[in-house]
């Protein structure tokens, strides 16, 4: 199993973090928080069409790039450090691994295309962000394919061309093509703590929609582990941005004739959190890795989000608190980062959740190690 960065892996790292520092600045983001579409059309073609981001995982033969999870956790760490607002993770990530998963391959091979070519945009609707065991609790399909319920949040639907849904049925959690427009639902956007990600509640009154395969229990939680994967990567590297932005801060303000980070308190500090960061970092490329490799860790995406979780929040505050009152205003950027690490915190299933969930999968493979049935 791959345990570290190739060449080719730092040099598309490189071409991700120059592309988002000209087009994600924090002056950018404003703007786009700020707007009711959440990000810049323009941008976004190019993100698709000359770089190709968009289709990073998805393989060549729908159109994509064809590569790997470790290479979505790279891209997507940058773009948790430039807090790039946009649909590449509702549409590329959460839509595409749900096809890929579930999805027949007549149906993959008419949409991935057009995902991984940025010519659609689609977002993924579960009724369920929290636990992947509840998923399909509040959204029903009838045998005619027709699809009624409520899902609280779902990102980016205000501007899905397609929206791809998870919805209970006799015969298990089958997944659907809905259009958007379609006869039947409503969008209500939802005023977020973090509005660099745009979310809405999808209402569905008896919308007809297309099967397009089936999300079995294993198939849920893979799709469920490969986006936390994602979401980990990309909530590090906006607690690698944060860390490193306080640390230059505290370099530089100057109180009581010297700069403040030559105050023991303030070195001690940094030190913890430049170790928080590291043991999760690893924790995080470890879970990329083992999603690419066949002997990985099942529980690897768990431990990743929950020590995101963490990590993104302790270093958010101690932006925050390290740079005294200046870093409460709205005029410094630090609270950009700060929200998004909270909304982050529990997208996808809190530290805790992760941690339960983590532990049974432990506890399940030691019982089928010691012969036991779990």
């Amino acid at each position: 199993m791959q345990t570290m960065y190739t060449e080719e892996q730092e040099q598309l790292r490189e071409v991700v973090s120059r592309f988002l520092q000209a087009k994600s600045t924090a002056v950018d983001v404003r703007r786009l928080m700020a707007s009711s579409e959440g990000y810049d059309l323009a941008v976004w073609q190019q993100l698709c069409g000359e770089v190709g981001l968009a289709g990073t995982h998805i393989p060549e033969e729908y159109g994509g790039v064809g590569l790997g999870p470790v290479e979505l956790g790279i891209v997507a760490e940058e773009m948790g450090r430039h807090l790039y607002c946009g649909p590449f993770f509702a549409s590329s990530v959460m839509a595409g691994y749900a096809l890929l998963n579930g999805a027949t391959e007549a149906y993959k091979s008419v949409i991935l295309p057009d995902i991984a070519s940025g010519a659609k945009i689609a977002t993924l609707v579960l009724d369920n962000l929290n636990n992947p065991g509840e998923v399909g609790s509040a959204l029903k399909a009838t045998k005619e394919h027709v699809v009624s319920g409520i899902a609280s949040i779902v990102v980016d639907a205000h501007i899905a061309d397609l929206l791809i849904v998870a919805a209970s049925t006799p015969d298990g959690l089958g997944l659907y093509l809905v259009n958007a427009g379609s006869q039947g639902l409503s969008l209500t956007p939802q005023e977020a703590l973090d509005p660099t990600r745009k979310l809405s509640r999808v209402s569905f009154a008896e919308v007809r929609a297309e099967r397009i395969g089936w999300l079995t229990e294993e198939l849920l939680n893979r799709t469920w582990d490969q986006i936390c994967s994602v979401l980990a990567h990309e909530m590090i590297g906006g607690a690698q941005h944060l860390f490193e932005s306080t640390l230059e801060y505290t370099k530089v303000r100057v109180q009581f004739g010297r700069p403040i980070g030559s105050f023991q308190a303030l070195k001690h500090r940094c030190a913890d959190l430049l170790m928080e960061l590291e043991f999760a970092k690893a924790a995080i490329h470890h879970a990329a890795f083992c999603l690419a490799a066949s002997d990985g860790e099942p529980y690897a995406a768990s431990m990743a989000k929950a020590m995101a979780s963490d990590t993104y929040m302790e270093t958010a505050r101690a932006g925050v608190q390290l740079r005294g009152g200046i870093g409460f205003t709205w005029e410094e950027d630090t609270h950009l980062w700060y929200k998004r690490a909270k909304s982050s915190e529990v997208f996808m299933g809190s530290a805790h959740m992760h941690r339960e969930r983590m532990m049974t999968m432990i506890e399940t493979a030691s019982s089928y190690d010691n012969g036991e049935q779990p």
